[in-house]
C-alpha cells in the first residue's frame, strides 16, 4: 500500500511518500513560505533534489504542485494518482476524543476543529491540508495521527493539574502531551533493540530538538510526559522556557507591560537556548559561542542538560527503574556532547555511557557501556513511518 503522509504547518506543507509494506520512500519534500511570493517547492531523494520557487497563494496550491511532482517530472515516483491508496495526516491535538488514530470523515473534520482552541497553530493548518486533499483526492480515504494519542494512557493523577477540578469539567485543561508518534516509535524500537518485549520494557525516550520532550514508558505505555496542556511545559528548548514558576507570568506582565499575546511570545519564541545564550535557538551555534569562551552560551548549555537530566530522574522514579534510555530527534541524535552531559554523574544510579561508542550522530546504537545496568541508546525518529503504520492498519480494515 503507498501512503502519502501529510504534515502541514500554517506556511508549510511537509510531505513523504511510503510503501508500507516494504518501508521503502518512494518520495519526500516540502512546500515551504506558502501563502507568500517566496514560496518554493523543494522535493526529491538520493541527491536528485530539486528546487522550484513558484508562488502558492494557500495550501489547495501546494498541494497540486506536489501531486504535479509525484507523478510527472525528473522526480516521478507514480503513474498515476490513482496509486496513492490513502493519505494520513499528523495533527497535533486529539484531545480527549483519540486515544488512537481514526479515519478522517466529516465528524473527525469537526472535532479537530473544536480542538484549536488547545492547539490554535497547529490544528487549523492540518485542517488546511485535509481539506486540500479532500479537493485534489476526494475518493482516497485519509486518517489522523494525533501527536497527543500516545499520552491517553496516563492516570489521571498523571494528567491533571492541581487546579479547581471545574477548570477540567469545562475547558478541558490537562496535560495532553506533544510528540507522541515519536515517543511511540523510539519506545517500541528501543525495546526491540534491547531484546525485551514491549509489554515488559521501562524505557525512558528524549525527544530533544527545537521542541523538547521527554516519557516515561512502562509496558508499551505511556505513563508520565513533560510537555502539558501546550507545548511549553517542561523542558527548556530552542525558544521555549519550558517548566517556571507560574508566578513569574503575571509578574513580568506587570514589570514589562506586557499583554497575554505579548508574554505568550516571550516564553515561546523569546527564551530558552535562546533566550539564555543571546546568540541562536541552534545548539549547533551556541556551543560554537560556548568554546569561543562565551559565558552565557556556557549557561545555556548547562542549564538545558541539566532540565533534561531532572527528568530522568523523576522517570527513574515513576518507572521503578528503567531498562532503557533512548535519545532522538535533532540534538538527540546527533549531539554527543549534549547527551553526555546530560547523563554525566549519573552512574550511580545505573547509567555508564561509553564516550567512543557516543560519538555517534543519526544512527541507531547503544551509547552505553556494556556493563552499564541501564542501557543507553541513540534511536533517529520516524513519525512519517508510525503515521503511514496507521493509516495502512485503519484504511486495511476498511
Amino acid at each position: 500500500m503507498n501512503v502519502l503522509v501529510i504534515n502541514a504547518g500554517s506556511s508549510s506543507l511537509k510531505y513523504q511518500l511510503m510503501n508500507v509494506e516494504t518501508q521503502e520512500t518512494l518520495a519526500i519534500g516540502i512546500c515551504e513560505k506558502v501563502g507568500s511570493e517566496d514560496s518554493f517547492h523543494k522535493y526529491g531523494l538520493d541527491g536528485a533534489e530539486q528546487l522550484d520557487e513558484t508562488p502558492l497563494k494557500d495550501h489547495d496550491d501546494a498541494m497540486a504542485l506536489v501531486i504535479e511532482a509525484l507523478v510527472s517530472g525528473p522526480t516521478k515516483a507514480l503513474d498515476s494518482l490513482a496509486e496513492i491508496d490513502a493519505v494520513g495526516h499528523r495533527v497535533v491535538q486529539g484531545g480527549q476524543y483519540y486515544p488512537i488514530s481514526t479515519l478522517i470523515d466529516d465528524e473527525a473534520i469537526s472535532k479537530i476543529s473544536e480542538l484549536s482552541v488547545l492547539a490554535p497553530l497547529h490544528n487549523p493548518p492540518a485542517l488546511m491540508g485535509i481539506n486540500a486533499c479532500k479537493n485534489h483526492m476526494p475518493h482516497v480515504p485519509m486518517v489522523a495521527v494525533f501527536d497527543t494519542s500516545f499520552f491517553q494512557t496516563l492516570e489521571p493523577s498523571a494528567y491533571m493539574y492541581p487546579l479547581p477540578y471545574e477548570l477540567f469539567e469545562k475547558h478541558g485543561i490537562r496535560k495532553y502531551g506533544m510528540h507522541g508518534t515519536s515517543h511511540r516509535y523510539v519506545s517500541e524500537r528501543g525495546a526491540d533493540f534491547l531484546g525485551i518485549p514491549g509489554e515488559k520494557a521501562r524505557i525512558i525516550t528524549l525527544h530533544l530538538g527545537n521542541g523538547c520532550s521527554a516519557s516515561a514508558v512502562k509496558e508499551g505505555k505511556a505513563i508520565d510526559t513533560s510537555m502539558g496542556l501546550t507545548p511549553l511545559d517542561g523542558l527548556m528548548m530552542g525558544t521555549r522556557c519550558g517548566a517556571i514558576d507560574p508566578a513569574i507570568v503575571p509578574f513580568m506582565m506587570e514589570c514589562e507591560n506586557l499583554n497575554t499575546d505579548e508574554v505568550n511570545n516571550l516564553m515561546n519564541k523569546k527564551s530558552g537556548l535562546l533566550g539564555i545564550s543571546g546568540v541562536s535557538n541552534d545548539l549547533r551555534s551556541v556551543q560554537e559561542a560556548a568554546e569561543a569562551g562565551n559565558e552565557r552560551a556556557l549557561l545555556a548549555i548547562d542549564m538545558y542538560a541539566k532540565a533534561v537530566k531532572k527528568y530522568v530522574g523523576i522517570y527513574l522514579a515513576a518507572l521503578g527503574g528503567a531498562d532503557g534510555i533512548v535519545f532522538t530527534a535533532g540534538i538527540g541524535e546527533n549531539s554527543a556532547m549534549m547527551r553526555a552531559k546530560i547523563l554525566e554523574g549519573l552512574e550511580g544510579l545505573g547509567i555508564v555511557i561509553d564516550a567512543e561508542k557516543n560519538a555517534v550522530r543519526g544512527k541507531e546504537r547503544f551509547i552505553s557501556t556494556d556493563d552499564s545496568p541501564i542501557k543507553v541508546m541513540v534511536i533517529p525518529t520516524n513519525e512519517e513511518y508510525m503515521i503511514a503504520r496507521d493509516t495502512f492498519e485503519i484504511v486495511s480494515a476498511l
